[in-house]
């Protein structure tokens, strides 16, 4: 037995037009509850409006911000809990990186050095806040930004955004390239070397931490292979040459509660002694000459370097904690040899950034 199933026509224009007409007037008396569940689309509709209005497509450069209407703007990041998506957990740190400013630093030997500086500014967040406005740590950290930086004045503005932001832990580091001008090894020339220096200020639990970041960039001439050449020399007359790379340590230090100041210049002499064949700017014949003889007089293994740091480190009473990480970018392999040690309970850790040793490539 066939059933015929009835054809729906396509609705045209009147079609539509009249179904517009009908709503309208069912609107008219309709109880507000149920206007209140109508698609928003349709409301529009309702108001005498079109689905997709043609708005206004000039810039309004007069317009003027009035409070009401200030106060009338939607902020979603600072809504209500019910907002929020997935978990209600803590996050530990949520803010901005690379907020790029000039900032003023103190130096030891030449007063104040105005330079470029990379902010990365977080706070913790309650498991029932949806957000926080990350724009306020910007804010913050510019009422000081004027003001030559030492530990002090990072620690204001940490105050200033931990409270403008109502959280409890926080985090500023700043990132910058510090020049030092720097002698050659027998030519008495001079040029400048860059370092790669990061300050780091943490509170956790109340408790407020100092860190200084350095990278510094030598030369690793390996001693097994140093021994192998003298050999080949010795024993067949064959001229051989030891392999050395360019290598790269970063060390972490975390300050002493109520030491005096660890000048960046007092660190990088420090890392200068431990390991000598710090890679040169400015080179003639006779300086690089000098160079090899200094590469030949202080041959090292990766574990090698990362005990020499550590012994100057452990010299100095304003160093509490620290961390040293070797990386020797091998000229003999297509690989690396990499060495972590540490002191004290603030940089030991289980785990470790797959991509950390991947960041110990110096670029110059």
């Amino acid at each position: 037995m066939n059933i015929a199933t009835p054809i729906t026509p396509t609705p045209d224009r009147s079609a539509a037009e009249a179904a517009l007409e009908t709503l309208r007037q069912w609107a008219v008396s309709a109880d507000k509850a149920d206007l209140a569940t109508l698609d928003p689309a349709i409301v529009q509709l309702l108001k005498g409006g079109e689905a997709y209005p043609l708005f206004e497509r000039e810039y309004p450069a007069d317009f003027e911000i009035e409070p009401d209407y200030k106060e009338s703007l939607p902020d979603l990041q600072n809504g209500p809990s019910s907002l929020i998506k997935g978990a209600k957990q803590q996050i530990q740190h949520v803010g901005i990186s690379n907020f790029r400013l000039p900032v003023q630093f103190e130096t030891r030997d030449n007063g104040p050095l105005t330079l470029e500086t990379s902010v990365t500014g977080t706070v913790s967040l309650d498991a029932d806040k949806k957000g926080i406005n990350m724009s306020r740590i910007m804010r913050s950290f510019y009422k000081h930004a004027e003001q030559t930086f030492s530990f002090k004045v990072i620690e204001a503005a940490l105050d200033d955004y931990i409270t403008d932001l109502e959280s409890f832990d926080a985090r500023i580091q700043m990132r910058f390239s510090f020049p030092m001008k720097i002698s050659s090894l027998r030519s008495g020339l001079e040029g400048y070397q860059y370092y790669d220096v990061a300050l780091e200020l943490v509170e956790q639990a109340g408790v407020r931490q100092q860190i200084i970041h350095l990278d510094f960039v030598y030369s690793s001439t390996c001693p097994c292979s140093l021994e192998l050449s003298e050999h080949a020399r010795a024993t067949r007359n064959q001229l051989a040459t030891p392999h050395s790379q360019r290598s790269v340590a970063r060390i972490s230090v975390l300050l002493e509660d109520g030491a005096n100041c660890l000048w960046f210049e007092d660190l990088i002499e420090a890392c200068r002694r431990a390991v000598p064949t710090e890679t040169q700017v400015m080179v003639k014949r006779e300086d690089e000459q000098a160079f090899a003889e200094l590469n030949a007089a202080n041959p090292i293994f990766v574990e090698d370097a990362a005990r020499l740091f550590c012994e100057q480190l452990l010299a100095d009473e304003r160093i509490s904690d620290f961390r040293v990480v070797a990386s020797h970018q091998e000229s003999l392999h297509s690989h690396d040899a990499v060495s972590v040690l540490t002191e004290g309970p603030t940089f030991a850790q289980a785990s470790l950034d797959p991509k950390l040793f991947n960041t110990l490539f110096h670029v110059g």
